[in-house]
């Protein structure tokens, strides 16, 4: 985060254009449509596409009022939300994020009060360093939990009560160099996780993907190196490192199959123990690999530090997926058998991304168009049969878009939110925001959620925004 401002932590400072963010205006009950928004991307898919209301139209996007929640920490992610949910024995609707170095916050989300903060044993050994996290909550089924990740190679279940620990699980024997970077993701009565590296990849480290109980146990572990190898191991007994799973996605869930897909980053590819720069489709419980895509050159993005796995796979209608990578380039995979288990090549297509430009983001789909931001600017993509074709092309930089209530949402993170047109590319509105690095949206029951800031400042402070 540039610049900010040291408050105590809970305290708020709103930033309006007129009057207190703490307003309600007389349609506000009319704007709380939408309801809960229970992980990153929306729904298990990671569409990042969200309700079809939202309670902020058009003409009132614009008028929003902003209000800035301080933090104890840089939630370099995207937050949660709960609407309506028992919090110190009260109602409340409540955004819950993580922070870069674990501490993991609720806040409520019509006053910008920190309800509770959990912060994880350990804590002062990491904070400050390079041992981050870029990961987003996932709520129980139950909404009497939340599930979250911390640089200690845990996964925590916390009550939404009082952010009090229920369990905890470790998914990696070595959290000095497996990162637990991406967003949690829960299907089938499973919580998923990834692991990847840090910054410099340093070795040893393997991307893993791990099924853990809503009970803490852990059920399956699928390792990407030695992936002979069914458990957690340590990074040094296996031959090879790297192969991250590290974009912002993490596992994403086929709809219906329930089949998992996971995108890796440089690594050593044989097609039978080691998987590289691979799109790779598991069982629901992440046990068994079912099929693969890897690119012609794999070998040469290896070599040349150009993970494909900088972004995970969209899953687009009628049996389709988009994968992109560092490369700039995205490619049209077929479902479910991607390109061959072991083989190579085998896309339908490939078309440029955004300026050629690496992608760091996830796509976000809806209704056969793919939505996909960078730093050279965030364009919209049309399906037809076998083919993607551009639609619109805006210059301003992008994260993650998001759809929600018939509106496109695109932080920038060199400041400001956008807000567009899907079906046009139309400037609608541009939000004020801070700079920032991976962080994106969330919009619903009449209000916006984006924190800001750089996980790699290593600032123990930071900042949530909340529009209303």
């Amino acid at each position: 985060m540039r610049g900010p401002l040291l408050l105590a932590v809970g305290a708020v400072l709103a930033l309006t254009a007129c009057g207190s963010s703490q307003q309600q205006s007389p349609s506000a009950s009319a704007s709380r449509v939408g309801g809960n928004w229970t992980r990153f991307g929306y729904d298990a898919a990671r569409s990042n596409s969200g309700p079809a209301r939202a309670g902020i139209t058009p003409a009132r996007v614009g008028k929003l009022h902003r209000q800035q929640v301080r933090l104890p920490g840089t939630a370099d992610s995207s937050p949660i939300y709960l609407r309506g949910v028992r919090v110190r024995g009260r109602a409340h609707d409540v955004f819950f994020v993580t922070t870069s170095y674990g501490i993991t916050v609720a806040v409520d989300a019509r006053s910008g009060a920190i309800l509770w903060r959990f912060k994880p044993r350990g804590y002062a050994s990491w904070a400050g360093s390079e041992r981050i996290t870029n990961s987003s909550p996932v709520a129980d089924p139950t909404r009497r939990y939340v599930y979250a990740e911390a640089p200690n190679g845990r996964v925590y279940k916390l009550t939404v009560a009082s952010g009090a620990v229920v369990w905890s699980v470790s998914i990696t024997k070595l959290p000095s160099r497996e990162k637990l970077g991406t967003a949690l993701n829960l299907s089938r009565g499973l919580v998923i996780a990834t692991t990847g590296g840090y910054i410099g990849d340093a070795p040893p480290y393997q991307g893993h993907v791990v099924a853990i109980s809503r009970g803490g146990r852990i059920v399956h572990v699928w390792n990407s190196l030695c992936s002979d190898r069914h458990t957690l191991i340590a990074p040094s007994s296996c031959p090879q490192s790297d192969s991250a799973i590290w974009a912002r996605s993490g596992a994403v869930v086929v709809p219906r199959s329930g089949n998992l897909l996971v995108a890796t980053g440089n690594a050593r590819f044989d097609g039978a123990r080691y998987w590289g720069d691979s799109v790779l489709m598991l069982s629901p419980n992440a046990s068994r690999l079912l099929h693969s895509w890897t690119p012609r050159n794999q070998a040469e993005l290896d070599s040349g530090d150009v993970d494909l796995g900088s972004t995970a796979p969209a899953v687009l209608g009628s049996g389709f997926a988009a994968q992109s990578g560092k490369d700039g380039l995205i490619r049209l995979l077929k479902l479910p058998e991607l390109g061959g288990l072991g083989h190579l090549g085998g896309e339908l297509q490939t078309v440029s991304a955004p300026g050629r430009s690496g992608v760091f983001s996830t796509m976000a789909v809806s209704q056969g168009r793919l939505f996909v931001g960078n730093d050279a600017g965030v364009w919209a993509y049309a399906l037809s049969g076998e083919r993607l074709q551009v639609a619109w092309r805006r210059d301003e930089a992008g994260t993650s878009p998001v759809l929600a209530g018939g509106l496109l949402y695109a932080y920038d993170p060199n400041g400001g939110l956008n807000v567009f047109r899907p079906a046009t590319g139309a400037l609608v509105s541009s939000l004020p925001a801070g700079g920032g690095h991976w962080e994106s949206p969330i919009v619903t029951d009449g209000r916006i959620a984006l924190p800001e800031g750089d996980a790699n400042d290593h600032r123990t402070s930071g900042v949530l925004n909340i529009y209303r």
